[in-house]
């Protein structure tokens, strides 16, 4: 199975979150730690993956609404 980087983030509970609305929408996911805390007390580097063929649904799910509200409202 080929897994793939989609999302780094700077903590790995931002990773996480991430896999959990993943996994609520049943796409397998991952968090792989990208290194090693600098100190005790925070958070390592993480990169979330999923499966190359949930990558484009993963993405989609992840990514931020579009607000249309201020459009529809000058017209």
């Amino acid at each position: 199975m080929t897994w793939i980087t989609i999302r780094t983030t700077g903590t790995r509970w931002e990773a996480e979150l991430m896999q959990q609305i993943l996994t609520a929408q049943d796409i397998p996911a991952r968090v792989v730690n990208q290194g090693i805390a600098p100190h005790f007390g925070c958070s390592t580097p993480a990169a979330l993956q999923v499966r190359l063929q949930d990558q484009w649904t993963a993405l989609f799910l992840l990514s931020p609404v579009e607000d249309h509200s201020a459009e529809a409202s000058e017209y």
